[in-house]
This record gives C-alpha cells, structure tokens and sequence, in this order.
C-alpha cells in the first residue's frame, strides 16, 4: 500500500488551504499514492476563529476537497470544521475519494498546556475506520495519540494502519513527546502510524503564537514502533510504502491486542 502525507503550512483563509489540498493530492496521485492525508485544521489555521470558518460536510469547502479527491483519483483525508451546537464547531476529519465518504470528529479535545479547545470545540463521541484499496485504516486527531485506548480500539476492529492528522503545539519537549506517542500508538495498536502534522509556521515566515499551530515531522511508524520515514519542520510530502504483512507479523510476535484485558 502506498500512502502519502501532505505537510502544509496552513493559513487563516480556507480558500487558499484549498489550493494547498489540491497541490498535495496532485503530488500524491503522481507519486503512485492510493491515499493522502493532510494535517488537522486543513481548512484554516488555529489561532484565529473557527465558529465563521465552519461548515457543514455537503458545504462547499468539503464539496470542493470531494471534487479535488475524485480528479486525484485517490482517497482524502483532511481536517475541517463543521458546525456543532451551542455555537461550537467540531474538530473534523473529511475522509473521502476512492470509495470512501465519511468523517470522523475528534474524540479527545486538547485541554492541555494551557489550551482549552474544548472551549470553541464539541468532543465527538464515535471511532471511525475506512476502507482504501481493502485495507482497514483508522482515524485519529492529534491530542487522540494520547489516549492508547482508541488506537487498540480501533485495530481490534481491523485496522491496520492508523491515519492521526495534527496540528502539535510546540514548545519545551514537546518534539519529544510527539515522536514517542506515534511511536507508542503504533506499539499499542500493532498497526502501522501515519501521522500528519502541520508543518511549523515560522519555516515559511509566519509566527507560531499561543496556538498548536504544528512543529512539521510528519512520521510513518511501523508496527513495532519503528520510524520508517520522517519530515522536517517545513511543508513537504512524504510518499511511503506499507507492507502490511508486517502488522501480522507484529501481531503474532506480540499479541497485545489478544493479551489485553481492559
């Protein structure tokens, strides 16, 4: 299976984010790519209001990343925000193309580091996998890499490899974290990680801020936990190939998700 990662540098403006997902997924198709995931908040940068950027999923911004998918002639899978209630929005990731048409809202809301999205965010409350060229694949969103139950969650129901779209908050040590998690969830899960952050800001003249507005190392992690492939800081795509016999190779070496009890 072959897969890529669009690391982009996205902006406030959705229209332009849109020109981003169609390079990327241009770039994928011609690389030989079934499926290209791009970064959490695709549709407009964290740090500025997501309540009058969200729409919802048969909006035009989605209908657009559909059309882009269907030219592509690969399967999508970027991250948006559609409208939630009481004036909140959901953290969404729009998968579609190839078949597939679904979405996937972010379990676990960042209320961390002096963070709280779920001020502006409702939580969704249901795992979500799809089917690209027969393979099992789930998804998760960023601070979702903390939370191992979901990633066994989610290869207990067949995935084998787990797509996490983000956009990480930098800051003291949390380069390191952000390497251990993916490495850990792979382990956890036995699958193989694809995780796609945001790449960081200040590589293409913008500031960071107070936002996690992504520090890039967009990273491709085998099934026992090993890094195959992994970018810098700036925007940039990562084609890789997946053998998945691995997964059950791994699966029978350590079968975690056999031996777990909780």
């Amino acid at each position: 299976m072959r897969i890529a990662l669009a690391q982009i540098a996205a902006t406030a403006d959705p229209a332009e984010n849109l020109d981003l997902v169609a390079d990327g997924a241009k770039r994928a198709a011609a690389a030989g790519a079934g499926l290209v995931v791009f970064p959490e908040a695709t549709m407009c940068a964290f740090g500025h209001p997501l309540g009058p950027v969200a729409e919802p999923l048969d909006g035009p911004w989605a209908r657009r990343v559909r059309a882009i998918a269907d030219d592509a002639r690969l399967t999508v899978v970027a991250g948006m925000f559609t409208p939630a209630t009481h004036g909140r929005v959901h953290n969404t990731l729009l998968a579609t193309g190839g078949g597939v048409e679904t979405s996937y809202d972010k379990i676990h809301l960042f209320d961390a580091f002096g963070f709280s999205e779920s001020r502006t965010v409702a939580a969704g409350s249901r795992p979500v996998s799809i089917t690209v060229d027969d393979v099992t694949v789930g998804l998760a969103t960023c601070y979702d890499l903390r939370f191992p139950g979901l990633f066994q969650r989610l290869a207990g129901g067949g995935a084998r490899l787990i797509v996490v779209p983000a956009s990480w908050g930098a800051g003291p040590g949390k380069r390191e974290q952000w390497d251990l998690l993916v490495r850990a969830r792979a382990l956890d899960s036995t699958a193989f990680v694809a995780a796609c952050d945001q790449a960081d800001p200040t590589t293409v003249g913008r500031e960071a801020g107070k936002a996690p507005t992504g520090i890039g190392a967009s990273a491709v992690v085998g099934p026992l936990g090993s890094i195959q492939a992994q970018l810098d800081a700036e925007p940039d795509l990562l084609v890789a190939d997946l053998d998945l016999a691995a997964v059950e190779k791994a699966r029978a070496a350590v079968p975690v998700l056999a031996n777990r009890r909780f």
